[in-house]
């Protein structure tokens, strides 16, 4: 029996070696290992031996187990090893090749001026807010003094998700909360996206920007809110820019006033952009109502303040000399790539 457990070592590490890949490797195991295996038949037959003979047999046979399980797996690794080198042969990357070039965005027009306008603004002192773009009623319209029966709704023809909750139609709510958190004095700027159902034109569309400002404190007056739009205009636009301020209405300032900015494609002669009239419209501003102070649980008899709302994409519009305000959503790459 010694004799054949030899013999079937040479066959066995002889079958190991000359396998030519993992299939036939795992088939050798089962032949070599398995329960139908010339090894496990020998193993069989030991009951018929002396118990010296049965000893001896025994730590043969189980060292042979040892050695084909350790032949099986050095070839194993052999043949994983191989397929390793050739995936990373095949795989292998050239980093001296020059590589694809990556194109890089550019900011917007858009927040191109905004940046701008925030550094004007941060640089006098001033803090920036930020809120929600889907804001509730009491917000965006009760608390600035415009009850539900308020025709000045009508003109902002808000967008509804429920009879409650709605999409700013401006962000004036940042005004009302930054008051109800904030005891004056209070100076911050709130940029953001707002929605009204207007009809798309070359100087309306449903989306665009705004940038509202808010200021309150002790002995505000309207002389300080003209000489700060003349400076952030002056700032933006240069010194001959030429501002008109007209008396109006808002239900949250009392004072109110329209500010508007002379066309800059005509120069106030009268063009399509600005409808003739010369002037484009930029924002609406005026004294804070005493009754949104008093709402927020600030003494209008104490305190004043004076708020504005600038138009984006109609500063953008002067700034940049674009006449049509589609320009600046309809992603035409050939457009953008003229800012930087």
């Amino acid at each position: 029996m010694k004799n054949q457990l030899e013999q079937l070592r040479q066959k066995a590490l002889q079958a190991v070696e000359t396998t030519g890949d993992l299939a036939a490797l795992e088939q050798a195991r089962v032949d070599l290992l398995g329960k139908k295996s010339a090894l496990s038949a020998i193993m069989k037959q030991m009951g018929a031996l002396s118990a010296e003979e049965r000893r001896e047999v025994g730590r043969l046979a189980n060292q042979l187990h040892a050695d084909i399980e350790h032949s099986l797996d050095e070839k194993k690794a052999a043949f994983s090893a191989a397929a390793l080198e050739q995936r990373l042969s095949q795989e292998r990357i050239d980093v001296t090749a020059p590589g694809s070039p990556i194109p890089l965005g550019r900011r917007h027009p858009l927040y191109l001026v905004l940046d701008e306008i925030k550094e004007i603004f941060v640089g006098m002192g001033y803090e920036i807010a930020d809120g929600p773009e889907v804001e509730y009623d009491k917000y965006n319209f009760e608390m600035l003094n415009i009850p539900r029966d308020h025709p000045a709704r009508d003109t902002q023809d808000t967008f509804y998700i429920t009879e409650n909750i709605l999409l700013r139609t401006q962000t004036s709510p940042m005004q009302v909360r930054t008051m109800l958190k904030q005891k004056p004095p209070i100076r911050i700027i709130v940029p953001g996206r707002v929605y009204r159902s207007d009809d798309v034109d070359a100087t309306h569309s449903p989306i665009f920007h705004q940038i509202e400002g808010l200021v309150v404190d002790e002995g505000i007056t309207l002389g300080d809110l003209k000489a700060t739009l003349e400076v952030i205009a002056q700032r933006l636009y240069g010194e001959d820019v030429v501002l008109r301020f007209r008396p109006s209405h808002f239900p949250f300032t009392e004072p109110s006033v329209e500010v508007d900015m002379r066309c800059f494609s005509c120069h106030g002669e009268g063009c399509p952009l600005c409808k003739q009239a010369g002037w484009i419209e930029i924002l609406g501003s005026g004294m804070v109502h005493p009754r949104v102070l008093a709402g927020c649980g600030i003494d209008p008899d104490i305190y004043s303040g004076w708020a504005f709302g600038i138009g984006l994409e109609r500063m953008v519009m002067r700034m940049y000399e674009i006449d049509d305000l589609r320009l600046l959503y309809e992603n035409d790459l050939r457009f953008l790539r003229q800012f930087n």
